[in-house]
């Protein structure tokens, strides 16, 4: 039974899957100047890297979510890690940028994590009140707690990842001995949390709709693909596949909606969008989430360029690297730590709005002090900071507005809305590292950055904007979001 496990033990093992989700997402980015010449491709290739990788959670979330609640969260979490073990693996032994791909695309199933350990969590506090007879308060109290501590686990096994992969960089001659890092991170992570996870008791029933899953995952990806490529040689915006690939994708994702609507089961449940606040949480989600991914690779580049040959950046090796993210992580960390007490006093709405504007503020230093290293690396701690806020609030607002017997699925739309949002934000770097990367060269102009700032700043103002539109469900809004 789910009461028998120490509750030290599901905290503990909770901490170790985050933790291991976050060094697979974190490992990366001080390598990221060095892959362009092991690998012998260019800066804007790698942002292919970050769409893969998220395109793989839009398809790998919604199902592993769904299938949690029908199946058992504990049984599908184990299959999810050994997914992301294999591809792990897969990114160990690459040599080639095409093996990274394909290995990345296989740790995208990381995404699962998140929405199956929520469903843990809040069975097991589900079974815990109905022994005790509560009315369900310090439950809810409890599940905010246990999500603050699953973000700041996740921002911690980043900035752990960075570290460890920016250090065997610099220790090991061998140019892709760091890329053995998560590997090493999730088969602990398995290893430790096989049996102390305890499993669900309660299932709803039901089936998996994967005919609203395959036609969700093509239509996105197509999408991805016309905004990813458009404007590249041979993928003009007016050619016929660029345009084929957006118009495609957004018929798909039309037809989806129509068959979500009419099955008894969907994958996701589209009438929950009639609802302002799960619409305001989404749209808030798709904007933090664009800026926080869409400028993972580009500041990691910018970062690891060499003023004297390019004309800016800051000439850092991969552990410097590693280390000058750790402020942004940290204060990601604090501000998910800090959120729950924020939003008892100043309300959910205004904590979104608050990391919203913390973001625009962050980018909007870093776009003016770009020359200057510490200016520079306190902007993206401010914006770390918005991020922080946002990445607990939207989470546990994900949550809330779902039945207990969905909880996994409520998660599931709220990871798929992070990784969409980041597909764009990667999509559209993407797009103006290409256009401003000359012919024959690896590293894009100084220009690519500006304008990538300048959105992201925009973009940041807009979620503040947003974040207004949010209102507290009222207390019977919950049972009936899942009808």
């Amino acid at each position: 039974m789910n009461r028998a496990t120490p509750a030290t033990a599901v905290i503990a093992s909770v901490v170790l899957v985050e933790l291991s989700s976050g060094i697979t997402q974190g490992f990366l980015s001080p390598l990221l100047r060095g892959l362009t010449d092991t690998l012998g491709v260019s800066a804007a290739d790698l942002n292919w890297i970050s769409v893969a990788n998220l395109l793989a959670s839009v398809a790998f979330t919604p199902v592993l979510s769904r299938m949690g609640d029908l199946h058992g969260h504990r049984r599908v979490l184990r299959w999810n890690l050994l997914i992301v073990l294999l591809g792990s693996l897969l990114v160990g032994v690459s040599r080639d940028f095409g093996t990274l791909l394909a290995g990345q695309i296989l740790q995208g199933a990381f995404a699962g994590f998140f929405p199956l350990l929520v469903g843990i969590l809040r069975n097991r506090n589900r079974n815990r009140d109905r022994d005790r007879d509560s009315s369900g308060e310090d439950a809810e109290a409890e599940s905010r707690r246990g999500i603050s501590v699953m973000v700041a686990a996740l921002v911690a096994g980043m900035a752990f990842g960075l570290v460890a992969s920016g250090f065997v960089a610099r220790s090991v001659d061998s140019p892709t001995a760091a890329l053995w890092v998560p590997a090493v991170a999730t088969s602990l992570a398995l290893a430790a949390t096989w049996r102390l996870l305890p499993e669900s008791d309660h299932r709803p029933g039901g089936r998996v709709d994967w005919a609203g899953g395959i036609l969700l995952c093509l239509g996105l990806t197509a999408v991805m693909l016309g905004l990813g490529l458009g404007g590249t040689p041979g993928w003009e915006w007016t050619s016929p596949r660029t345009l084929g690939c957006l118009a495609g994708g957004v018929l798909v994702t039309a037809l989806w909606v129509r068959v979500e609507l009419r099955t008894a089961e969907p994958m996701i449940d589209v009438r929950m969008f009639r609802r302002r606040g799960v619409v305001a949480v989404s749209l808030v989600t798709l904007t933090f989430t664009f800026c926080m991914f869409g400028l993972m690779v580009a500041n990691a580049v910018f970062m690891g360029t060499s003023r004297a040959e390019e004309g800016y950046g800051l000439g850092l090796d991969p552990f410097a690297i590693a280390l000058a993210t750790l402020p942004n992580l940290l204060a990601l960390t604090l501000g998910a730590l800090l959120a729950p007490a924020v939003a008892a006093a100043v309300t959910d709405r205004l904590t979104l709005v608050a990391g919203s504007l913390l973001m625009a503020a962050g980018y909007a230093m870093v776009l003016a002090f770009h020359t200057d290293q510490a200016l520079f690396l306190a902007g993206t701690a401010v914006a770390g900071l918005g991020t922080g806020f946002l990445q607990h609030s939207t989470r546990t607002l994900a949550v809330e507005c779902v039945p207990r017997d969905r909880t996994s699925v409520g998660s599931g739309i709220n990871e798929l809305l992070i990784n969409i949002g980041g597909s764009l934000g990667a999509a559209a770097v993407l797009t103006v590292f290409a256009a401003h990367t000359p012919a024959g060269r690896t590293l894009p102009g100084l220009s690519a950055y500006t304008v990538s700032w300048t959105v992201c700043v925009l973009v940041s103002l807009a979620g503040a904007a947003l974040a207004l539109l949010y209102r507290t469900p009222k207390a019977d809004d919950t049972a009936e979001a899942g009808r």
